[in-house]
């Protein structure tokens, strides 16, 4: 089922808070079953919340899509341009000029309907008119709907990594593209 009334676009400052609700809304979905209630809420707290998408919008190096349907986002995604700065992880990624998925998101109402792949083609198309040669994420290893998803689109896995929630670190596939 594809959904042809969501539009992708990049995000504005006074996308901020409806971006970071709907952070609220699904980050919680895609942890895994171990991430407490605490850990999960101190994650959206620091790095979820309208503030840092203010200050995120306002960065340079990353880049915000929103999947806008009618006049609701149900989804995004945030890229980061740049190679990683944990040394283990870019030593798993390709050479070269890389972006960072680091987060693509969509509201439960709307998986299945095209949002989350119209929103992997404007990610691609982003990354390669920005120049890089090869975009690579992080996915949790307990969450085989994002992984399936992922090598759909033409991510395969090149390494581990770990990642903070909370005062939790849980393991993860460091998954990439090449443009």
């Amino acid at each position: 089922m594809t959904n042809s009334s969501v539009v992708v676009d990049r995000a504005g400052l006074w996308d901020a808070e409806a971006l970071s609700d709907v952070a609220a809304a699904t980050f919680p979905l895609a942890c895994p079953p171990e991430a407490t209630p605490g850990d999960i809420e101190i994650f959206l707290e620091q790095v979820l919340s309208g503030e840092r998408f203010g200050e995120y919008l306002t960065d340079p190096a990353r880049t915000i899509l929103k999947a806008v349907e009618g006049d609701e986002i149900v989804g995004y995604a945030m890229l980061i341009a740049g190679r990683p700065t944990d040394s283990e992880v870019a030593a798993q990624v390709s050479a070269g000029e890389v972006v960072e998925l680091s987060k693509m998101y969509v509201l439960p109402g709307h998986h299945g309907s095209g949002v989350a792949a119209a929103l992997m083609e404007a990610t691609v198309d982003t990354a390669r008119n920005s120049g890089a040669e090869t975009v690579w994420l992080g996915v949790n290893r307990a969450n085989e709907r994002a992984q399936k998803f992922y090598a759909k689109h033409g991510f395969r896995q090149v390494g581990v990594k770990t990642f903070p929630v909370g005062n939790q670190l849980h393991s993860d596939f460091v998954l990439e593209r090449t443009l």
